[in-house]
């Protein structure tokens, strides 16, 4: 992958690195903020965390956000590998840009490995399913697929036993009572789910999901403040395959970190034909999050999924490469 001669509008570069910096935009992100931006200076990229698009309620320490990023991150190594270079990573770069999160140089030429071809062809197929799964088990060798992504990228996800997951669960469902009596809450996610016709961003209808009557899985309920959206009821799974993802310590360089082995998890998930969820409300509140560490290690949790087999899910909007990026 060489710089195009090329360039597209506003100085966007056309083919493979372009390409590169489109997959980095599909990742996951908290409310679909997509907070990040990018400055390509030839075999160089740098990520800055858009702090611009923080929830002030939901994520004030912006722990969240930095996972968003780590996930871009992570889509963008992924592809740049695809494409044949190698990906040399750099993380919290610069002490005097805290808001500079990552320089990615294109390294030597190399044959994309297999692995990564799968991790790019699944980026766009990844989506945030919130529906309803089949009621059958995830197999035990996709399990572990999943728990050695995680490895790969220096984190840690524990698939819980029955016991562990009613409890899991349990706490994601206080969390989720607690915010629907924040009023302050409610207007920050009506800041992030309204209907403005070709907005890139924020959380659509169509990708809110139904809602269990039984919560037996308590996905968010991005309807709360749009009664006129209020979803359906559907039959959820009963024994849901739930997950927690760990770091090895809580701060800026490690929620970067999350955030790669998370995306990687859900990509990886992809490419094994599992629908995934993620469930970060009790993660976003400090006193539950602290139920969820591990007692044994000390990790931090950062983040709760669900995983399954589940119909086709609604990809949410993204906003257009040219106002996030910028190509000097």
């Amino acid at each position: 992958m060489t710089r195009p001669a090329v360039a597209g509008g506003r100085g966007l570069p056309r083919g493979p690195l372009r390409d590169c910096l489109e997959a980095a935009i599909a990742a996951p992100s908290v409310h679909n903020t997509q907070p990040w931006r990018f400055r390509v200076d030839g075999d160089t990229i740098d990520v800055y965390a858009d702090r611009s698009r923080r929830l002030a309620v939901l994520d004030p320490d912006g722990r969240e956000l930095l996972i968003s990023v780590g996930a871009a991150i992570l889509n963008l190594r992924v592809a740049i590998l695809a494409h044949g270079r190698v990906p040399m990573l750099h993380l919290l770069p610069d002490q005097a840009k805290p808001d500079l999160a990552a320089r990615i140089t294109l390294g030597p030429r190399t044959e994309p490995p297999a692995t990564a071809r799968m991790l790019a062809d699944a980026i766009p197929r990844r989506h945030t399913n919130r529906n309803p799964f089949k009621p059958i088990g995830v197999p035990a060798d996709a399990l572990a697929d999943l728990c050695d992504a995680a490895t790969t990228e220096l984190g840690r996800l524990v698939i819980v036993d029955p016991g562990v997951r009613d409890a899991v669960l349990d706490v994601v469902r206080i969390a989720e009572h607690r915010r629907r009596h924040e009023p302050a809450y409610w207007r920050e996610l009506s800041d992030w789910t309204r209907t403005e016709n070709g907005r890139g961003d924020g959380v659509p209808v169509e990708a809110f999901g139904p809602w269990d009557a039984l919560e037996t899985v308590p996905i968010r309920d991005f309807s709360v403040v749009r009664p006129a959206r209020r979803r359906g009821p559907a039959t959820f799974e009963s024994a849901p395959t739930i997950a927690v993802l760990y770091t090895v310590t809580d701060n800026p360089y490690e929620w970067l970190r999350g955030g790669q082995a998370l995306q990687r998890v859900l990509l990886t998930a992809t490419v094994r034909g599992l629908a995934s969820t993620l469930m970060t409300q009790p993660v976003e509140a400090p006193d539950l999050r602290r139920l969820l560490e591990d007692q044994a290690t000390g990790y931090a949790a950062q983040a709760v999924l669900r995983f399954g087999y589940g119909p086709p899910s609604a990809a949410s909007p993204r906003r257009p490469l040219q106002e996030v990026a910028e190509w000097r």
